[in-house]
Parts: structure tokens; C-alpha cells; sequence
């Protein structure tokens, strides 16, 4: 069965880092590289796309409001993608999920992936 499974989410001060992790496992993923995204949600909100990557990694996505401090990364021997995120603010404040899709690039659409993680909180405060 295939699945996604997010952490290194947490409390973290304004002007802090986080790296969080998505570890990909299954048949598919292990056979199949997708692209992936990181998306966020606060309540009452659409989810957002903030960094999303190619399936070759050539190609990268980022949202204008985390351009400079967050950036996204894949290790497909662990199958597992990585978003750093520095230079934290209040407003980074959300709940991020992981998300893959079986085509070669990004969308920034969530309903074009097809497999999402259960998601990891991300709290800026202090």
C-alpha cells in the first residue's frame, strides 16, 4: 500500500528553521518516481502549494511568499523529500502535507496529486 508520512513539525520562534521530512513507501514509489509537492492549510483556507519538485528534480516550484527561505529537496534512493524551511514567520503557521503525483511536473492544483500524507503542524510563535 502506498503512503506518504510527514514529520519535523513543531513550535518554533519567528526567524527559526524547520526541516520536515516525507518519507514515500509501496510498490509504486519504490518503482515509479513522481513529482512531489508541499502544500499548507490553515483553517478556512484552500490548501496552498508552497514548493513542489519535477520528478527528475530539474524542475522547481516555489510560492512567492516563502521564495529565499524555504527550499525543497528529494533523496530518491530513501525515497524521501525534504522541505527546509528558514527564516520562519507567524503566518508559515499551518498545518503542511506532503503530496506526489504520477506525472512528470508540478501542479499547483491539489487536486491534480494523487497521494496525500496525513499532514504535520507547523506553529510559528513566540
Amino acid at each position: 500500500q502506498e503512503k506518504l508520512v510527514e514529520s519535523g513539525g513543531g513550535l518554533v520562534q519567528p526567524g527559526g528553521s524547520l526541516r520536515l521530512s516525507c518519507a514515500a513507501s509501496g510498490r509504486t514509489f519504490n518503482t515509479y518516481p513522481m513529482a512531489m509537492g508541499w502544500f499548507r492549510q490553515t483553517p478556512g483556507k484552500e490548501r496552498e502549494l508552497v514548493a513542489a519538485m519535477s520528478r527528475s528534480a530539474g524542475n522547481t516550484y516555489y510560492a512567492d511568499s516563502v521564495k529565499g527561505r524555504f527550499a525543497i529537496t528529494r533523496d530518491n534512493a530513501k525515497n524521501t523529500v525534504y522541505l527546509q524551511m528558514n527564516s520562519l514567520k507567524p503566518e508559515d503557521t499551518a498545518v503542511y502535507y506532503c503530496a506526489a503525483r504520477y506525472r512528470t511536473g508540478w501542479d499547483t492544483r491539489a487536486s491534480e496529486y494523487d497521494y496525500w500524507g496525513q499532514g504535520t503542524q507547523v506553529t510559528v510563535s513566540s
